[in-house]
């Protein structure tokens, strides 16, 4: 018997936290992968000047209070969907027990979802940008306002040429029947805005021109495609492939790094 895919959610504990798990679902059911739900809080969030004695008691009051409120948020998505989604959380550095976290249970995906421009949290840019040096594998950037819906066929796009690397992606690839989109970036000379079928008739090809406005352009073109999930190259980068930190930010879609 082969190993299941393992799949690592990490997000804080807010209003996004179900989206994202939901949007992580619909990946593992394409894929046939096991969820584990990772949380970190940091120490000083938790107890600030107190003696030794009552701090101790404040941080198992936190660990009683942090697992029912993951509980709260687990629990009627894997009821909803059949599905279990393992848990763990920690009190500690967040980047430390993340690093820990990931040599521990080397998973196959890494799911995130969008930091909030001018808002500190848990899956900030500087975690993002962190879990992107540390994570060569496959990771999933989730959209805030459009979540993946599990048992839902998916409409994919590709953005600049990116192909399917490794049995894991082809899986999410040959799990839907609608055709492919591909979104490319092109050199003033080329084609701009239009719109072709490929040599096998089940990718439609839309060419934008380079310039300032071009990931605007294209994240309005990703809405208006019901295009749920973009495969994008996070390597690389070339003169007129945009930085990942810009295409995370301005493509308003749910996203799949591949190496």
């Amino acid at each position: 018997m082969t190993n299941k895919y393992k799949i690592l959610v990490l997000a804080d504990l807010n209003k996004s936290t179900s989206k994202i798990l939901k949007s992580s679902v619909s990946i593992a059911k394409i894929v046939d992968a096991d969820i584990n739900f990772f949380y970190v809080k940091k120490p000083i969030e938790v107890v600030e000047k107190e003696s030794q004695l009552s701090a101790m008691r404040t941080i198992n009051r936190e660990y009683f209070s942090i697992d029912k409120k993951i509980k709260s948020i687990i629990g009627p998505i894997s009821e909803k969907y059949n599905v279990t989604i393992n848990q763990a959380f920690i009190i500690g550095n967040i980047k430390n027990e993340i690093d820990k976290h990931i040599d521990k249970t080397k998973p196959d995906i890494i799911v995130l979802g969008k930091s909030k421009p001018k808002i500190i949290s848990f899956f900030g840019d500087k975690i993002t940008q962190f879990i992107l040096e540390k994570h060569k594998g496959t990771i999933v950037i989730t959209d805030n306002k459009h979540c993946l819906e599990p048992n839902k066929e998916l409409s994919l796009g590709m953005f600049n040429g990116t192909k399917a690397n490794g049995e894991l992606l082809e899986n999410i690839i040959n799990s839907t029947q609608k055709p492919l989109k591909s979104f490319n970036i092109a050199n003033k000379s080329d084609r701009l805005n239009t719109k072709t079928f490929l040599e096998d008739s089940k990718t439609v090809e839309y060419i934008f021109n380079k310039g300032d406005n071009v990931l605007k352009n294209i994240s309005n073109y990703l809405l208006k495609s019901n295009v749920d999930l973009l495969f994008v190259n996070r390597g690389n980068n070339n003169s007129i492939k945009p930085n990942i930190k810009d295409i995370i930010n301005k493509l308003n879609c749910s996203l799949i790094l591949t190496t």
